[in-house]
């Protein structure tokens, strides 16, 4: 019985990062779809929508920097949706009253989807564009994610992001950035993305109709877009770029925050794994989330598995001792960051922290933690 537990779980720990990505491959070849993009003038009426709480250090260069993007006149719209900020924010956006800029403001400090929602109700666009405070937009960004909508097939569009560093350098991408892209590039040419960048993302108004205050907008978009009939893709060549935030530690929160608001979101729409209705779009999600947010939960069944099973054959004992050192190159590489220079001692790290903070995430919203308002993350 045991042997059977160790296969399943050593199954579900690789499947979402190695299985899946090779079911999408085979699936683009038979069934992957491209977008018919043409090089047109702009013809959508688009709404920037720019999310604040207590930004008035960096609320100035964000309307700057949206103002002096690329695209007509006539056919931008720039709100700034403040979620009850009690600072100078407010204030400091009604300096641009003249220049088009318009705010507004939550009756109540209810979070970042709240806000958004009060902004969709006020935007003329076709096009929303959603962006943070912290993600600076190229000048020529809105003239490329706006030829994605000249193909009636797409619901919804995601940047990619590029981070910078606390000096200001580009990063470069990681292997687990190349990953990620890579896989997204897979989903979005078969059944769409199951999650956009929640930095810098678009969609139709019509996709927005629906907006639950309660689950991430980046999320539930992709979701809308499929409801809709209509693929949530990745833009390549559309980026946002947001600086590391300076504290390690609030890293990890945020990436238990991040996962935490994930599983809310998914609890709260579980028709999005109904293959009858979504199709594969639905294998997708399921693939992607759930099967990810239980890779912690995998390996720890694999190394528990492994180790009552090490003294029954060569195999198992060989599984438990390359998780001792796998697991122990993460360890000594927290307490000695200058080894995470070394390209693979960075991917083991990050892996296994990634997977801690998909588990403590985990473990708050099984006793029923919830996030319930959002505050920014200090850069």
């Amino acid at each position: 019985m045991l042997e059977f537990w160790f296969w399943l779980s050593a199954f579900g720990a690789v499947f979402s990062y190695f299985i899946y990505p090779l079911l999408l491959s085979v699936g683009n070849a038979f069934f992957g779809k491209d977008l018919d993009i043409a090089d047109n003038e702009p013809s959508h009426m688009l709404t920037v929508i720019v999310t604040a709480y207590n930004e008035e250090g960096r609320i100035r260069d964000k309307i700057l920097n949206t103002l002096a993007l690329k695209y007509p006149k006539d056919k931008l719209e720039l709100v700034v949706a403040s979620d009850c900020s009690e600072d100078g924010t407010d204030a400091i956006v009604q300096e641009y009253a003249d220049q088009g800029v318009k705010l507004v403001r939550a009756g109540e400090r209810l979070g970042k989807e709240n806000a958004q929602r009060e902004a969709i109700a006020s935007a003329s666009g076709d096009v929303l564009v959603f962006s943070d405070v912290a993600t600076e937009i190229p000048d020529d960004a809105l003239i490329k994610l706006e030829r994605y909508f000249q193909d009636e097939s797409v619901g919804a569009v995601s940047s990619e992001d590029r981070f910078v560093s606390q000096d200001g350098k580009v990063a470069g991408e990681g292997a687990y950035v190349k990953y990620e892209m890579w896989l997204r590039g897979l989903e979005s040419r078969l059944y769409g993305l199951v999650g956009l960048s929640g930095s810098f993302f678009s969609a139709r108004k019509s996709i927005c109709a629906d907006w639950d205050i309660h689950s991430p907008s980046d999320f539930n978009t992709a979701l809308n877009a499929a409801k809709a009939g209509k693929r949530a893709v990745t833009a390549s060549d559309v980026l946002g770029y947001y600086k590391d935030l300076k504290d390690a530690q609030k890293e990890y929160q945020r990436k238990v925050r991040t996962v935490l608001r994930g599983m809310v979101g998914l609890s709260r729409h579980t028709e999005v794994l109904n293959p009858f209705t979504l199709g594969g779009f639905a294998f997708q999600t399921f693939s992607h989330k759930i099967m990810r947010w239980l890779v912690p939960w995998f390996l720890l069944g694999t190394f528990l598995t492994s180790a009552a099973l090490s003294t029954e054959g060569a195999i198992y004992a060989l599984a438990l001792w390359a998780q001792l050192v796998f697991y122990g190159i993460a360890i000594v590489a927290h307490f000695l960051p200058n080894l995470r220079d070394a390209s693979l001692v960075k991917i083991i790290y990050f892996f296994v922290q990634v997977n801690v903070a998909i588990f403590e995430a985990s473990i708050k919203f099984i006793s029923g933690q919830r996030m319930t308002k959002w505050t920014p993350s200090a850069r």
